[in-house]
């Protein structure tokens, strides 16, 4: 029996609908395809393992974009990564592992097919490199979320003008009311302290990337809470939350004693932080190492107490706020154990509107702030004293410029050199009234920290106006209150100058000659930000890698690192402590009369300090000549510094996944 005529054209269709559908699931199953496990992290700094398969004719210019929130749209992610990072992607099919910070919401992550034909010169990162495309979307994960309940993060602790008080600052996602709750026992914390909360806006950013959908991420809520009548010297363990929202992870720290006759203090400028992809800012691989060797000290010390000294360049998040995050995540091991201390620098602060910008400064205060105009730095940290100048916006005033503090025999004192320093101005009131106001007898030690430095030999001349302005208005202060130690950040390396007036070198008094106490300025800015100015070249040179050294420059390194600070009533010792091996390379030590010794020269076998468990920090200084090993180590402690240096960067620009090669710009 034949088919009936409508049959045919049915039996067609149908066989077409097959056809098509079969063609689609060929097509479907050979898709590029994006997984993630897991799908829940249940806390900040958690691994996720990202993995893709079936991407055709794989390019090296792929990528992985990582973005949160996850609506975030395709040109406003967080980071990336070349999928070429992972050993098997000219297959097709590869995986990475990501350690997240949480930015208080989910993550997504997508796969990008990029090639250099439409390369878009105007989007650049840091480097001047091309930020990767998006118009060829090939796969999207799911959304990846941490667990709750988890409590708090971030915990930081600072000081606060009550000797017997510490602060304690957390982030967490919603105003809801949190506590402290503490004790001299993890057992038994039974003493709760209230946390007031405080939140900064979109529009409270007064430029760009700050206030951009690029740069702005959801900051969370701040808090803020003091932990009060705390005996000296005495370890209390703490943990923040509440029980609706979670606690944190039990912390513990030494509480302050003004009645030591010992202090103990980790200083640096200019870290930064470090992130497992690549964005649109460089950041800094090497604070890594710095927090590292710093943990290694603060946990040798036993119950001895200890605080950090960070002098500006904080996190150069520079108007990307999940850097912000990234930083305090990276920190939280040492600043939840000790008083993490701050004052600001260029890149939390500088913006073209900015109130104080007098004619002689047009080359000095640019647009470093990255627009944040110091709103994150002034409510993220809180520092003792109440200084503040107003930004003449919408945003909340400028917090944390200009303060100081007694700890064990030296008081310290934090400037601002981004805002009004001159004699009538309400910071220069402060300085000098701080400086004729101290106690030589209780702390026979005065230590002053700002950002930019007063004395440098680095190549660097767009500070000059500024370094002029403070040798006339703030060194007579220095010096009619014999300030012992003057630290600078700014430019990313450490280098020590004789005791200065003027450029001038006083006489030690080695010979028995008469001595006069001036101050040793100390350059510390080498804590993580990788650009590293050259130095200066000799005038009838200037185009030639010739670094001469002026007499009054002692020691100069290329090494990253950090400084420590231990001080009794009878002296002062700062070391040099480099990150490759976590030995001290410098060394000045400082009498409470204020003579100098030892101030010839540095290197690392000029002596060495150990941090003794339970006996505090001891130093062995070598009894050879000091100024012999200074002559015969100057030039090549200063050669393996800038070889060092040069290596990491290298390192770096090489990395596996790196497609660009980095050129570096001037970014101090």
């Amino acid at each position: 029996m034949s088919p009936s005529p409508l049959s045919i054209p049915v039996m067609m269709s149908v066989v077409a609908l097959i056809l098509v559908t079969l063609m689609l699931a060929q097509s479907s199953s050979s898709s590029p395809t994006l997984t993630i496990t897991p799908r829940i992290l249940k806390k900040s700094g958690d691994t996720v393992l990202i993995e893709w398969s079936n991407v055709s004719s794989p390019s090296n210019l792929d990528w992985l974009g990582i973005y949160s929130p996850p609506d975030s749209s395709h040109d406003c992610f967080i980071g990336y990564k070349f999928l070429n990072a992972s050993p098997s992607w000219s297959s097709g099919s590869g995986s990475i592992s990501l350690p997240l910070t949480n930015h208080r919401s989910n993550y997504s992550f997508r796969i990008f097919r990029w090639t250099q034909s439409p390369v878009d010169l105007t989007r650049l990162d840091d480097d001047h490199n091309p930020l990767p495309g998006t118009a060829h979307l090939l796969s999207q994960s799911e959304p990846l979320g941490f667990a709750a309940g988890r409590g708090p993060e971030q915990v930081h602790l600072a000081f606060t003008d009550v000797e017997s008080e510490m602060r304690v600052m957390f982030v967490a996602e919603d105003a809801e009311e949190r506590y402290i709750r503490y004790g001299e026992r993890e057992e038994e914390m039974d003493e709760v302290a209230v946390a007031r909360v405080e939140r900064y806006e979109r529009d409270d950013m007064c430029d760009a990337p700050a206030n951009t959908s690029a740069g702005w991420r959801d900051p969370g809520w701040v808090f803020d809470g003091v932990i009060k009548c705390l005996k000296k010297g005495v370890r209390y363990y703490y943990q923040v939350g509440s029980d609706s929202k979670g606690w944190s992870k039990i912390h513990s720290f030494v509480s302050r004693n003004e009645d030591s006759d010992e202090t103990v203090a980790f200083l640096f400028g200019d870290m930064g932080t470090a992130t497992p992809y690549s964005t649109f800012l460089r950041t800094q691989d090497e604070s890594i190492s710095t927090v590292k060797w710093i943990l290694r000290d603060i946990k040798a010390l036993g119950d001895k107490p200890a605080f950090v000294s960070h002098i500006g360049d904080i996190s150069y998040a520079r108007g990307y706020s999940w850097l912000w995050d990234q930083f305090f995540a990276q920190i939280e091991p040492v600043a939840s154990k000790v008083a993490y201390h701050v004052c600001i620098g260029n890149h939390e602060y500088d913006w073209p509107l900015q109130p104080w910008r007098p004619d002689w400064a047009k080359t000095v205060y640019r647009t470093d702030g990255g627009g944040e105009c110091g709103v994150p730095y002034s409510l993220k940290f809180h520092m003792p004293g109440n200084s503040s100048e107003p930004t003449g916006t919408r945003a909340p005033a400028t917090r944390n410029l200009y303060y100081s503090f007694n700890n064990g025999v030296v008081h310290f004192v934090y400037i601002s050199t981004e805002t009004n320093f001159f004699p009538g101005s309400s910071q220069y009131n402060f300085i000098k009234h701080d400086l004729e106001s101290v106690d030589r007898n209780k702390t026979p030690f005065v230590v002053v920290q700002g950002h930019r430095p007063m004395y440098t030999t680095g190549n660097e001349n767009r500070d000059a106006p500024m370094r002029e302005k403070m040798l006339e208005h703030l060194e007579p202060l220095f010096l009619k209150n014999k300030v012992n130690l003057v630290l600078w950040g700014h430019v990313h390396r450490y280098e020590r100058f004789c005791p200065l007036n003027n450029f001038t070198c006083g006489s030690m008094g080695f010979s028995g000659e008469k001595w006069e106490a001036f101050p040793i300025h100390v350059v510390i800015g080498m804590a993580g930000q990788d650009w590293q100015p050259i130095w200066a070249p000799r005038p009838d040179h200037p185009n030639d890698p010739i670094y001469p050294q002026p007499q009054r420059s002692m020691y100069r390194g290329g090494e990253f690192g950090y400084t420590r600070l231990v001080a009794t009533k009878e002296k002062l010792v700062l070391s040099y402590v480099g990150n490759h091996d976590g030995e001290v390379h410098d060394m000045v030590e400082i009498l409470a009369s204020g003579q100098v010794l030892n101030n010839g020269g540095g290197g690392g076998n000029m002596g060495s300090v150990t941090a003794g468990s339970g006996a505090g920090v001891e130093v062995a200084v070598s009894k050879f000549s000091w100024y012999v090993k200074g002559a015969s180590l100057l030039i090549l402690g200063a050669f393996m510094g800038y070889v060092l240096g040069y290596v990491s960067r290298t390192r770096k620009a090489n990395a596996p996944g790196k497609t660009w090669t980095l050129v570096k710009t001037e970014d101090t």
